[in-house]
């Protein structure tokens, strides 16, 4: 959850205050009830921190600046033990103020250890499990000289998940960190490193860096990294380069990220989609390093995600099936290894996650290959836990997503997912080359007609503008429509903080219809009339079930369908697409709905309440 920043450098460099400030406003997303600062300076260490947005914590620094420093670590929080207080808030001290803790994560022995030290006569200054470690840190300290080794053994105490990063007054000019569960990377820089807890951290001062992997320790100085696993032992990492730049972080003269990641789109599914067939015409994924014999054996798929990577899995489900004709699963990740899920090794388990870190889903995919699954994981970040510990990876390529509510990456999710089933297809003898090659040709036409419904958003914009103080929206799908009227609850839901669900247009009439009354909006999302005639006709049915009831029907329909014309109060078109992608184009006008209403609402809407980007606790 949390935003975590490390930096080693010198005196010809930038000041630490100013190198982890940056890091910090490029992780505000990660976590932003508190944000705080230590800086190790003339043999002794200095904090700021304060409770709320980043901003009050700059605000403070800039009345009162910290010293001149070259080596300094910085934290912005998501609350999970204690309120969000500036006592609560990072870095928490250890040592009489010698050593400085700042963790992302969950320590789940907190309670037994913090005991021992109460015991021992060591004072809490916070109700965090974080101060726990940094005590434990300055103890070890105490006893062995040594602030990597003292690292190593606090974190060989830990249970739970986290990343721990630490300074020591006694020790100039070093960062020691420890990684278990939690996302760390390490930035390699030109007399400086840098440690954060992804890379948007360090990307203006380098895109050079180190994938750490699970139990291990770093320690960075201005011209070294040194890694040991938690015994000391020394271990590598593996280095990476980061293949977008600064500026992809930046708003681009948009009023929030949330809206530039939504323009962005079309880029993000054309670059997914782009080196994914040769000369020869044949699909290629270079990224599935499992042996083909295996795949071909696979008698069942499992998807695991949550929140909208969930709903992406669930696009996934209805074109894998089709094109497969294997069976297919979407599971909550978070239930799936509580409920004794049935896989082996003839299960293929698919993981989509837009961070790579989100703990739930992290837990699933050491489950299914605990029971003999092969897992691929759907990943839109290069080097993070969930793609490093499955079988093969599928990387999405929609660049940084900063705003909390995804957007860019559901659709990048959806077309890997495609890919992949075309991918089997093809591998399976499902398909024959032909079929595939006009799929794929389908699925390169989608960026432009995303780029059309941009284009013509100025409806969805007006409406959502003038529909401010609704404080209820229903929508309505069937087939891949469903999830799509999930997803776009869920956005409104995220950042406009009103309620709104998703329902399968078909179960209407089996509950949800009572709550049908005068002036309700109801967004209807209406299958192709070109295709599977049969759907298209109910949903239209359903349109006027709703209609005759008073609502206010919104629909979201194809160009030249007119059967839907008599019974909706507003009509969105979107271009004639193929029934299975139609999701990456009948989406957009729902987060542009929800990121206008909440806008016009004078919320954040990207840095919702409650919310941060990545789940790194379970």
């Amino acid at each position: 959850m949390c935003g975590i920043v490390g930096y080693a450098g010198t005196a010809a460099g930038p000041q630490a205050q100013d190198v982890v400030l940056e890091g910090l406003r490029r992780l505000e997303y990660r976590g932003y009830d508190s944000a705080g600062v230590a800086l190790q300076t003339d043999g002794r260490l200095v904090t700021a921190k304060k409770a709320g947005k980043l901003a009050r914590l700059v605000e403070f620094l800039d009345e009162d600046p910290l010293p001149p420093s070259v080596t300094g670590i910085g934290h912005t929080r998501w609350a999970t033990h204690g309120a969000p207080t500036d006592a609560n808030a990072h870095p928490h001290l250890g040592g009489d103020g010698t050593v400085a803790v700042i963790h992302n994560g969950i320590i789940e022995n907190f309670a037994s250890l913090k005991a021992g030290l109460l015991t021992d006569g060591v004072g809490f200054a916070s109700q965090t499990d974080t101060e726990v470690a940094a005590h434990l840190l300055a103890k070890a300290y105490a006893e062995t000289g040594d602030l990597p080794a003292a690292m190593c053994a606090v974190a060989r105490s830990l249970e739970g998940a986290f990343t721990l990063l630490a300074v020591h007054a006694d020790v100039p000019g070093t960062v020691v960190a420890a990684r278990r569960n939690s996302p760390l990377v390490v930035g390699l820089g030109d007399g400086a490193n840098y440690l954060g807890s992804d890379v948007a951290a360090f990307i203006g001062h380098t895109r050079e860096a180190i994938e750490m992997g699970q139990d291990q320790v770093v320690t960075i100085t201005a011209s070294s990294v040194s890694i040991t696993d938690f015994d000391g032992v020394p271990a590598d990492g593996v280095h990476f380069h980061v293949d977008w730049d600064a500026a992809a972080a930046e708003k681009g003269g948009f009023p929030s990220f949330m809206a530039k990641e939504i323009n962005e789109q079309p880029q993000a599914v054309a670059d997914t989609l782009r080196g994914r067939v040769d000369p020869s015409g044949r699909l290629v994924l270079d990224e599935l390093h499992i042996d083909e014999t295996v795949l071909r054996s696979i008698d069942k798929i499992v998807i695991i995600a949550c929140g909208t990577a969930s709903y992406a899995g669930q696009v996934a489900r209805y074109a894998i099936e089709h094109w497969c004709r294997i069976p297919c699963e979407v599971e909550l990740a978070h239930e799936f290894r509580y409920r004794d899920p049935v896989v082996n090794e003839k299960t293929l388990v698919v993981a989509v996650s837009q961070s790579g870190e989100t703990m739930d889903t992290i837990m699933a995919v050491r489950h299914a290959r605990e029971q003999g699954a092969r897992v691929v994981a759907v990943c839109n970040t290069y080097g993070s836990t969930i793609p490093r510990e499955s079988d093969a990876a599928l990387y999405t390529h929609a660049g940084p997503e900063i705003a909390v509510a995804s957007t860019k990456a559901f659709l990048a999710q959806i077309t890997a997912c495609y890919l992949l089933g075309l991918y089997l297809a093809q591998l399976r003898g499902n398909k024959f080359a032909d079929e595939i090659s006009e799929i794929m040709g389908q699925l390169q036409a989608m960026p432009e007609k995303i780029q059309k419904v941009l284009d013509g958003i100025g409806q969805v914009r007006a409406m959502a503008r003038w529909m401010a103080d609704t404080r209820s929206v229903l929508f309505l799908g069937r087939h891949v429509g469903y999830p799509v009227a999930m997803e776009g609850a869920l956005k409104l839901k995220e950042i406009a903080y009103i309620h709104a669900e998703g329902f399968a247009a078909g179960e209407l009439k089996h509950g949800p219809i009572a709550l049908i009354e005068p002036g309700q909006p109801v967004f209807v999302i209406v299958p192709s009339p070109r295709n599977r005639d049969v759907l298209h006709s109910k949903v239209v049915s359903n349109i006027q079930e709703i209609n005759a009831r008073g609502a206010r029907t919104i629909v979201i329909a194809e160009e030249g369908d007119e059967d839907v014309v008599p019974y909706a109060d507003d009509v969105i078109w979107i271009p004639p697409t193929p029934t299975l992608l139609a999701p990456l184009v009948t989406v957009v006008p729902l987060q542009v709905f929800a990121c206008e209403l909440a806008t016009a609402k004078g919320l954040d809407v990207d840095q919702p309440r409650n919310l941060a980007k990545s789940v790194t606790v379970e």
